[in-house]
């Protein structure tokens, strides 16, 4: 019965550490959130009991016989089965690869769920902390890393009035001095109107929310988003 609730204890510790690197995932909008973060740690952390002292007759017994036993062939196969469900996170869209975080984020929520089951609680609390920290409290130096220095790539969907010129907007967006334009196309629709789909890298320290504002004050555009 002591086995039971120490097994017990760790399966609730793994889905506790496992939800809570979910959460932020599932508050950010992640395919990846919080019901598969705990599926990863619940797991892992069964598949960690089963590597530990689920072969203790074969160990046992492998003084006596030929019978060799390797408990950590499970633990291995773990590591190496979650690469799989990690690159279903990972897309390639219009030059950019997303969900990188996410498919990094289920790995070490596998190894905070096999950490639980082999009874290492002390590393899987402070992964897990470690992460929490990356993910939440890191995200503002990162975003400011990348608006000051890196200037990421944003797409662009600026949405033409109706028989305005698409092409006289493209002009002014090229004519912005703060920003580059890496890639543009124009659809055209039945009604009239146009859209423009543009990939934009602002130029170092260059706020593109404040371009596309004063851009968006022209006459012959309706909207403007960026994703």
């Amino acid at each position: 019965m002591g086995d039971e609730l120490g097994y017990a204890g760790r399966i609730l510790l793994a889905l506790l550490l496992g939800g809570l690197i979910g959460v932020e995932r599932e508050a950010s909008g992640h395919p990846a959130g919080f019901r598969t973060h705990i599926m990863v740690a619940l797991g892992a952390a069964l598949f960690g009991i089963v590597s530990v002292d689920g072969f203790h007759r074969f160990v046992t017994e492998r003084a006596e016989t030929n019978v060799q036993v390797d408990v950590t062939r499970v633990a291995s196969q773990v590591v190496v089965g979650i690469g799989f469900l990690g690159a279903g996170t990972i897309v390639r869209h219009r030059g950019s690869v997303r969900g990188l975080t996410t498919a990094a984020s289920l790995w070490v929520t596998c190894a905070v769920g096999l950490a639980v089951g082999v009874a290492a609680y002390g590393p899987a609390v402070i992964t897990t902390l470690a992460v929490l920290l990356s993910l939440v409290v890191l995200r503002f130096p990162g975003a400011w890393i990348s608006d000051r220095i890196a200037a990421r790539t944003r797409t662009v969907s600026i949405q033409v009035a109706a028989g305005s010129d698409p092409g006289q907007v493209a002009a002014a967006l090229h004519e912005q001095p703060r920003v580059r334009v890496r890639s543009l196309s124009i659809r055209q629709s039945r009604e009239g109107t146009a859209t423009i789909e543009v990939d934009v890298r602002p130029l170092p320290g260059a706020d593109l929310d404040a371009v596309l504002a004063d851009l968006s004050e022209r006459d012959d555009i309706d909207e403007i988003e960026v994703s």
